[in-house]
């Protein structure tokens, strides 16, 4: 019988230009990440749901000239943290979006998608907007009893 005590620990972060072309590349890089770590397709869907959304804030609220925003993606085994920073100290903030508006529900779906979220000051300046889902454990399927 197979038992797995230790949990495995994966990160993966990078920077990007505060442009709404760097919310397609984020999705493509944290894909590869989660892939390689051996996520199913639905884990890393939702995963990229988050990501996706994140980023798009970060560009439209979140943006300095001159300064990057940096998404953090990190997993152990059945959780997943990610985590956007950006160089704007001003707190995000769900809104109520009119039916016919095409904006306006991003973190109201990552808060449906979640287990939790929030938001910290960042140092030196800025803030990190965070989201905490449950994955299935990678391993499983490898394991034989």
């Amino acid at each position: 019988m197979t038992t797995h005590d230790q949990q495995t620990t994966e990160q993966w972060q990078m920077q990007f230009t505060s442009s709404p072309k760097s919310v397609s590349l984020v999705r493509k890089q944290v894909a590869k990440a989660l892939a390689s770590w051996g996520y199913a397709t639905d884990d890393v869907d939702r995963t990229l749901l988050i990501c996706s959304e994140l980023a798009t804030n970060a560009v439209q609220h979140g943006h300095r000239p001159g300064h990057l925003f940096e998404v953090r993606v990190t997993t152990t085994d059945t959780t997943c943290l990610v985590e956007v920073s950006d160089p704007e100290p001003r707190t995000p903030r769900a809104v109520s979006a009119e039916v016919e508006e095409e904006h306006g529900r991003g973190l109201r779906l990552v808060a449906a998608l979640a287990e939790a979220t929030g938001h910290r000051p960042r140092r030196p300046f800025g803030k990190t907007v965070w989201a905490r889902l449950m994955l299935d454990d990678p391993k499983e399927d490898r394991c034989t009893n």
